[in-house]
């Protein structure tokens, strides 16, 4: 039987309408992938500031507060675009509305080109100004920012012709501090003790410099003179007494032991020439012994040479709240600074928690003869106790709990035996010193959130040289500089010479 013949196999028909339909499903799935991750990087999304400066980039403060907002806060700004700082003001609030997570609603009017809508948020805002500024609001209450409390303007170069020139743009400080103001509603009270030889809070004082830094906290200092007083009034829930150059009488020492049972709250900056025996024995009674020394090292200023200094170079420890955001962070502390014994088994019966604060760098030494000139003695102290850790400031709570996420009430001292290192002459551009009395301030005042690295000045980097240093930039200038191609040129044409 003959094997059938094999057929030809026939050609699969395309399927064209199968193809088309998952090339369309293809494309759209595409496109649903593309507004999907289009639509969580618009809601979720990371900006990073990579400019050398960080003009623009929030502090630590400003964004810690910014979450503590419930409501909406709207910004209206009015700023011509002929002020110096329009730029800066915009680029510094797009930081705001992005921190604000939502919070924040800002709206740019033009006082020269849009009059109706100016005039009628001025009418509504009372604003009788013709300079610019923001509007904020948040809930019904309002506080204007004009741009002269955004920055220090330079005028001197408009005699020559020149405009005027930004010399320091402090716009984050002023509208962080007009955002507290409103969030809050009223301003805290500091009860700032006199009547010791404390530093006066007017404006030739020398701490203007903190006094200003703390105010723009939405706090208020009033003085308070004990000797006047039959008890601490009760609205003051914080009070500050500063270098105190007298000690306290029994009657004032009475009265600050009943605010402290009253869940009082106390900073103390002591100022270790002074002779305080009673303040000193108050702080005794919660475990902190103010020690009779000063704090010194010996420093190398040559291949055989030291010297001897008594301002103390210290860290912040990061085991409290006060000083956690400043944990290993350097200050310098000018001026005499003594030791500080924390005892807290003596006190832990009474419910009293003592955390240390500042601690000296490794090297110092606690000096008792710190009146002697004797350089072979105080050699020997330094070899014999530059190893031993010297704490120069705390932090005291009485009747806290021991979880920190439960909050009640106590008492809360924090003291530093140096009470020199934040007045004016002390605070450089670098501002750990400030950042820690705000941090002790709000601590104290039960403001938590408010705990961090406020925003700094950013100013223009200036060099100035002074006659020696001219002269060689004159050297260097019209001498080396053209000297180094003639040099280089006569080697080329020695070599290809020979």
């Amino acid at each position: 039987m003959a094997e059938a013949t094999e057929q030809p196999a026939r050609p699969k028909k395309i399927r064209r309408l199968q193809i088309g339909f998952n090339v369309l499903a293809q494309i759209v799935l595409i496109l649903f992938l593309a507004l999907a991750v289009n639509s969580i990087a618009f809601k979720h999304y990371k900006r990073w500031d990579f400019s050398r400066d960080q003009k623009y980039a929030l502090s630590d403060k400003t964004k810690r507060f910014l979450k503590t907002i419930k409501g909406k806060m709207r910004i209206t700004v009015f700023f011509s675009p002929n002020t110096p700082i329009t730029g800066d003001v915009q680029n510094l609030l797009t930081e705001y509305q992005y921190a604000g997570k939502g919070k924040i609603d800002i709206e740019h009017v033009d006082p020269e080109r849009n009059l109706s809508r100016a005039k009628e948020v001025f009418d509504k805002y009372k604003v009788v100004t013709d300079e610019s500024l923001l509007v904020l609001d948040y809930q019904g209450r309002n506080k204007t920012v004009k741009a002269s409390e955004m920055a220090d303007i330079d005028q001197s170069g408009m005699a020559l012709g020149e405009g005027p020139r930004v010399s320091a743009f402090k716009g984050e400080q002023a509208i962080t501090s007009a955002m507290m103001d409103l969030v809050e509603g009223k301003k805290n009270t500091l009860g700032y003790v006199v009547g010791h030889k404390e530093p006066p809070l007017s404006d030739n004082s020398t701490i203007t410099i903190l006094k200003t830094f703390i105010e723009n906290e939405n706090i208020k200092f009033q003085e308070l003179n004990l000797f006047n007083l039959d008890a601490i009034p009760p609205e003051l829930k914080t009070i500050l007494m500063f270098g105190p150059q007298y000690d306290l009488s029994d009657r004032e020492l009475k009265l600050l032991r009943d605010f402290w049972d009253k869940q009082g709250r106390i900073l103390l900056l002591l100022d270790p020439s002074a002779k305080t025996p009673k303040l000193d024995g108050f702080l005794n009674e919660l475990g902190v012994k103010v020690n009779d020394d000063r704090l010194m090292v010996f420093l190398r200023t040559g291949i055989e040479e030291v010297a001897l200094t008594r301002d103390v170079q210290a860290h912040f420890l990061g085991g409290s709240p006060v000083t956690k955001r400043l944990a290993d962070v350097r200050a310098l502390f000018f001026g005499g600074t003594s030791s500080l014994t924390l005892e807290p088994d003596r006190v832990r019966a009474a419910n009293i928690r003592i955390d240390p604060l500042i601690q000296a760098e490794k090297g110092y030494f606690a000096e008792t003869d710190y009146n002697t000139d004797d350089q072979a003695k105080l050699q020997a102290d330094a070899k014999r106790n530059s190893d031993t850790p010297l704490t120069i400031g705390a932090a005291v709570e009485k009747g806290a709990s021991a979880d920190e996420r439960v909050q009640v009430n106590s008492a809360r001292l924090v003291a530093v035996s140096n009470a020199a290192f934040v007045q004016d002459n002390a605070v450089t551009q670098d501002q750990q010193a400030l950042d820690f009395i705000s941090g002790s301030v709000n601590w104290l005042l039960s403001r938590e959130q408010l705990i961090g690295i406020a925003p700094k000045i950013p100013k223009p980097l200036v060099f100035t040289l002074n006659e020696d240093s001219l002269r060689n930039f004159r050297w260097i200038i019209l001498i080396f500089m053209p000297l180094i191609p003639a040099v280089i040129g006569a080697v080329v044409w020695w070599q290809r010479r020979v």
